[in-house]
């Protein structure tokens, strides 16, 4: 075969076996091994994986056709492989080994990261390789696989952690999302919500943007549901809103796109966060008030979120104010679809809306250049105000 008179790159080679790999299989550790290798070693009764030592919650083996295809590429071009690419899979690997490594200190391993998110942040080439050699589920398991106990004490490990999310997020659009089950385990998800507890303001970003690409993708659904069970991670994610988080917005409109979420974020805050942070974004500016108008005409389903909403003393105030943007008409149709919802029923809701200056914002927004359906909508509303306002007249 070719592969005997040239020299095996480090990364075709078998961690077990040291042979060129024949069939390359990953376990969820994000390990690659030869899949007869490692089959005996889970056969001789050990139930770890063998070189980060982690025990093998999932014995599984997913092939790596990515690395298989590298192999076949090389052997069937040999020395016209293109030595470049090899040579930056080759320091990849490296980088990689030292952080897999359980006898480099933490002070290296960040400086490694570093290297790592300057490489992401300038190629993205480079970020196809990271892709390749398994980078995403290691920097996952770095971040969430350490004890609780640790996080708060140690600022080092809270920079470590900061580097590795930001990497993370750099190469989570390039990668499947299923990796990111791994959070579903018990420990993994402590850490995760002990990180939003302890972690810093960067921290805290990255994990609400963490939490957007979780609930945003169908192969993480389930994991979404059991953010969304936890009370305590759902009302800090409410609290980032009310600061003005745009991350925590991104957050809490992801999580609410699961129904089963959905009482569960109005039963933390979630309406009064919005409101506040639609009341404080400023007109004219770009913001994410538009988002947090369409995630609360989603919560309005719920009657829980209509009796929040109006007994909020600026709750209709701010959804009037979305109606009519002379910036731009994002939200507006979410807007007037919500007012529908809560005028319909509530006499209270119709009279703050027209006092808040619904009339004139309607007026507007039929003038204005914005679709079709949002004059529709808005139309309609004028219809159900103008006809409650009759019967409330007539049971005067």
């Amino acid at each position: 075969m070719r592969e005997s008179h040239m020299s095996i790159p480090h990364l075709f080679t078998c961690p077990i076996s040291l042979d060129l790999f024949k069939d390359p299989v990953t376990l969820c550790t994000g390990q690659t091994y030869d899949r007869s290798s490692i089959e005996k070693w889970l056969a001789a009764g050990n139930l770890t994986c063998p070189i980060t030592m982690q025990k093998l919650h999932d014995p599984s083996m997913v092939p790596n056709h990515t690395l298989r295809h590298l192999i076949d590429e090389w052997l069937h071009m040999g020395d016209q492989f293109d030595p470049e690419y090899l040579a930056t899979i080759d320091s990849l690997t490296a980088l990689k080994r030292n952080l897999e490594s359980h006898d480099v200190t933490l002070e290296n391993k960040l400086q490694t990261l570093e290297k790592i998110l300057v490489l992401s942040e300038v190629s993205s080439s480079r970020n196809s390789c990271l892709i390749q050699l398994r980078f995403l589920p290691l920097l996952l398991q770095l971040v969430f696989g350490k004890v609780k106990a640790t996080l708060s004490e140690a600022e080092d490990y809270l920079k470590f952690v900061d580097v590795a999310l930001s990497c993370a997020l750099r190469l989570l659009p390039l990668d499947e999302m299923e990796c990111l089950n791994m959070l579903k385990e018990e420990s993994k998800l402590a850490s995760f919500l002990d990180l939003f507890e302890h972690g810093t303001d960067t921290v805290k970003i990255s994990l609400c943007l963490l939490i957007e690409a979780i609930s945003s993708s169908s192969e993480t659904k389930e994991l979404s549901a059991m953010l969304g069970k936890s009370n305590d991670l759902l009302h800090k994610v409410v609290l980032l809103v009310r600061d003005g988080s745009e991350a925590g917005i991104k957050a809490l409109s992801a999580l609410s796109s699961l129904q089963s979420n959905r009482e569960n974020l109005v039963r933390e805050g979630a309406i009064g966060g919005l409101i506040t942070y639609i009341m404080s974004a400023e007109k004219g500016e770009k913001n994410l008030a538009p988002m947090a108008m369409t995630t609360l005409e989603k919560l309005l389903g719920l009657e829980t979120a209509k009796e929040e909403l109006i007994n909020n003393p600026n709750g209709i105030h701010a959804i009037v104010r979305m109606v009519f943007r002379v910036s731009d008409h994002e939200g507006s149709e979410n807007a007037v679809s919500s007012l529908m919802i809560i005028c319909y029923d509530s006499l209270q809701a119709r009279e703050e809306a027209i006092d808040a200056g619904i009339l004139t914002q309607l007026l507007l927004l039929l003038q204005s250049q914005c679709n079709g359906r949002t004059k529709t909508k808005a139309r309609m509303l004028l219809k159900l105000l103008r006809s409650k306002w009759d019967e409330d007249s007539k049971n005067v």
